[in-house]
């Protein structure tokens, strides 16, 4: 995967004059003292250091560098990482960043956004397997690791439902709908149909506050009362509705309100 130089932070030197490493620089107007944006060998470097050190020995944003290089094939992406993470916040950020955001990034074009975007969903696929094969109700740090994973950074509002066996494994865990930053509709009759569909006999809701506070509404609190008395018509146990902020959870079961 290979984005244009064109599209980059940096110009590579055929664009800007420059001559290939051992070659004579072009003396014209446009020339530069240096043959490229970044230390000779610096990529050679970066990956020697993460085979013999491992990628704990790297920072974030030479993490982030190195994944640039698959997508970016000359040049210093050491300027474009970083300037990501400030953009966005932190390197998780990056990943997590809405696709349309980071292709209006100067700098990003199809095959970096598209390298990112693999990374993050191998990283939720990952942590989505831990959850898998158990009942769920025994992993739940491993759950509330998963849902952060997959919500904590959305800039919208989200509703997630996962749906459950007999042995509470997971059979599914779907989106039934994304919103504002603020509101999420959420049709308790859809949500209980879907169950049967699936075969399901119990649930966990799932929805994120982007303001980062995840205390339940007063909309909320109706919604799960709603979802729960369906459920209960049918026999599907609703055991959880969980809230995700911004490093903080709410649990309906565990404050009680379930």
């Amino acid at each position: 995967m290979r984005d244009e130089p064109g599209r980059s932070l940096y110009r590579p030197p055929a664009e800007r004059g420059d001559a290939p490493c051992g070659s004579a620089p072009n003396r014209g107007s446009d020339a530069v003292p240096f043959p490229s944006t970044g230390p000779h060998g610096h990529r050679g470097r970066m990956r020697e250091k993460m085979l013999t050190r491992g990628p704990d020995a790297l920072a974030d944003y030479e993490l982030l560098e190195m994944l640039l290089f698959f997508a970016i094939p000359k040049g210093d992406t050491k300027p474009l990482a970083k300037a990501l993470i400030n953009r966005f916040g932190s390197f998780a950020k990056v990943l997590a960043a809405p696709q349309q955001d980071l292709l209006n990034t100067r700098g990003l074009g199809p095959h970096s956004v598209t390298a990112l975007k693999l990374v993050q969903a191998s990283a939720l696929r990952m942590a989505r397997a831990e959850v898998m094969d158990a009942p769920i109700l025994n992993k739940w740090d491993l759950l509330i690791d998963y849902l952060k994973l997959v919500m904590a950074r959305e800039q919208i509002e989200q509703f997630r439902v996962l749906f459950l066996d007999t042995r509470n494994r997971l059979i599914a865990d779907e989106a039934q709908a994304r919103g504002t930053v603020n509101h999420t509709p959420v049709y308790p009759r859809e949500v209980v149909k879907r169950a049967l569909e699936l075969h399901a006999t119990a649930l966990i809701l799932v929805h994120n506050h982007p303001s980062g506070d995840p205390t339940p509404s007063k909309a909320d609190l109706e919604m799960t009362r709603e979802v729960k008395q369906a459920g209960l018509i049918l026999s599907i146990v609703l055991h959880d509705h969980i809230i995700i902020g911004n490093g903080r959870v709410f649990s309906f079961r565990r404050e009680g309100l379930l």
